[in-house]
């Protein structure tokens, strides 16, 4: 056989072209097989959920911090649209005005989803929705926030997970990896299911895409969809994770567990100022532990 004779290879996959646009789980399907989104990732999902939870307090105060530091994006929590450019005749919201501390408990909500069950139709079908409802369309109270805000807003909690699981004093290269390539993959298909409602391509089948009608915010056909979907209370919730409340306003001690494989349950005492968006302070709840470890990244060293 020639060693240059190539061939032709494989004929590749076909995609059906209409079906992206008017089936969520033809593009949900195709998303998986291009990412190559598999048994691997789910595994890591499951065993290290428990450390991307840990970080959500974190990603939930420094979102927000970052939110209210533009008036493009701060103006939205009052006009309902990144697109109004109108000059408001009241003060700019902050982190501790009641409805900013609502909007950080939906996102918490939201956070705590993306660490559940991705194998069922019903996640995907979540994360499509909460697409849905950021794109100004079919809400009693519609909502418009454009794709350039969305876009650097998921990068933004995409480079803390980077950072602070690649960091991580106590898992393993190999463990960091998988977790890191797993959510990012989770936080790309979701980024797509914003761009699906936002983008032109294949507007022709508007006519054929799904519906949905939404009568108040977090509720879609009558479920409630941004909260918690599998019947807990946010005292479940909170037995996991630590108060959102800024951390810049009321710092105390808090205690975040972890553990690799195979070894006994560690518990670190950390303080909840390691949440700040200082520069020069650790934003991530196992800072103590990374003192010990003697790691200098950002993410742990005070």
């Amino acid at each position: 056989m020639d060693p240059y004779d190539l061939g032709f290879g494989p004929e590749p996959k076909h995609i059906d072209r209409k079906s992206l646009y008017t089936s969520l789980e033809e593009r949900i399907k195709y998303l998986h097989h291009f990412l190559d989104f598999n048994a691997d990732d789910i595994e890591a999902l499951s065993s290290g959920s428990k450390y991307l939870k840990q970080l959500i307090p974190a990603v939930v105060n420094l979102v927000y911090k970052k939110l209210l530091q533009y008036d493009i994006t701060s103006r939205a929590f009052h006009t309902q649209s990144t697109a109004d450019e109108t000059e408001l005749e009241q003060d700019y919201l902050h982190e501790e005005t009641p409805q900013i501390k609502r909007r950080k408990m939906f996102l918490r909500w939201y956070l705590i989803k993306l660490c559940q069950d991705p194998t069922s139709m019903d996640f995907w079908r979540y994360l499509n929705k909460v697409g849905i409802m950021h794109s100004g369309q079919e809400r009693l109270h519609s909502l418009n926030i454009e794709f350039i805000h969305i876009n650097v807003c998921i990068a933004y909690i995409q480079d803390i997970f980077i950072e602070a699981l690649m960091s991580h004093p106590q898992l393993s290269l190999r463990r960091k990896i998988a977790l890191v390539r797993a959510i990012n993959k989770i936080i790309m298909i979701q980024n797509d299911l914003f761009a699906r409602h936002r983008i032109r391509d294949g507007e022709e089948y508007a006519d054929e895409m799904s519906e949905y009608s939404f009568s108040t915010e977090g509720w879609v056909n009558g479920k409630k969809v941004l909260g918690s979907s599998d019947g807990s209370s946010a005292d479940d919730d909170g037995a996991s994770f630590v108060s959102t409340v800024a951390p810049s306003v009321a710092p105390s001690t808090q205690t975040a567990h972890t553990e690799d494989s195979g070894n006994t349950a560690n518990t670190a005492h950390t303080n909840r100022s390691a949440y700040s968006v200082d520069a020069e302070t650790s934003i991530c709840p196992f800072a103590d532990l990374a003192k010990n470890a003697g790691t200098s990244t950002k993410i742990w060293a005070n």
